[in-house]
């Protein structure tokens, strides 16, 4: 089963759209684990069976681990997810971004090392820097597109002069995407949900691709708006689904013993507010 017929098939087992981002902060963790990032792999092992039967994806975010010497742990959670939630896709986080010979160790990395379904990706560097990861076969690929940092305006936002109709860079960036790059089927795009009304533009260029959106919760987006601008589909059933991230929000629920019934009660609330928000 390739990603996007597993992430359907998560979808409609799961009723939702909801993708929890593992960002694991030592610092942040409840009472018993506070500090200590021997424990990271302990910590979202029991996120994960805490809130297996509520998400369309997770997405755990490389840096986090590799910032702690963690990757052994990251490695022995993503065996932990394939056990316990095989049906659930994994995206890792990894925003990659490099001419084509590193890049195909990079993808070595993603999909051989750690197992992931689909990996994050940085377009900048063209065509060759994206082509190593889609030679996996049923692998995916996000590229970022529009993000929800402040930042993004300097590149983003910015007019092609030399591209036919001027587009902004990320409207190029979607445009190709779901055009000549997007060769098997395989790519997503990256769009923050800061911006709903950008995302929107993105699903009119992009209309089947799936759209990772960050920033729901914590960083402020409106759930509800999210689905409303980027999700499409009939009778229940998506044509262009959205994988909606919500990190800090789940995992920090709740600094006391009860960490694990926190994370999963406001998955659950995510969840359904976000299948609330499917357009009719």
């Amino acid at each position: 089963m390739n990603f996007l017929d597993m992430l359907s098939a998560a979808e409609r087992q799961n009723g939702s759209l909801l993708c929890v981002g593992l960002d694991p902060e030592p610092t942040k963790f409840p009472a018993g684990l506070k500090g200590d990032a021997n424990k990271i792999y302990d910590f979202c092992a029991r996120i994960v069976d805490a809130t297996a039967d509520l998400v369309s994806s997770y997405k755990p975010q490389i840096a986090y681990f590799a910032a702690h010497r963690a990757e052994g742990q990251l490695e022995r959670l993503m065996e932990h997810m394939r056990r316990v939630a095989p049906h659930v896709p994994i995206i890792l986080d990894a925003k990659r971004g490099d001419i084509g010979s590193t890049a195909e160790q990079y993808a070595k990395e993603a999909f051989e090392r750690y197992g992931a379904d689909a990996v994050t990706l940085s377009p900048f560097m063209g065509w060759d820097s994206v082509a190593p990861y889609l030679k996996y076969h049923g692998k995916g690929a996000f590229l970022l597109c529009r993000t929800s940092n402040p930042g993004g305006d300097d590149l983003q936002n910015q007019r092609l002069a030399s591209v036919e109709g001027q587009p902004l860079l990320y409207e190029h960036v979607a445009r190709l995407a779901q055009g000549p790059w997007n060769l098997n089927g395989q790519l997503g795009l990256v769009v923050g949900a800061t911006y709903p009304a950008e995302i929107e533009r993105v699903r009119a260029l992009a209309p089947t691709l799936p759209l990772l959106i960050p920033g729901v919760g914590a960083q402020g987006g409106d759930a509800a708006a999210t689905v409303k601008a980027g999700w499409r589909g009939q009778d229940g059933v998506s044509t262009g689904t959205v994988i909606v991230n919500s990190s800090r929000a789940v995992l920090y629920a709740s600094s006391g013993d009860d960490f694990e019934a926190a994370a999963r009660r406001v998955a659950l609330q995510t969840r359904d507010q976000l299948q609330a928000a499917k357009p009719t």
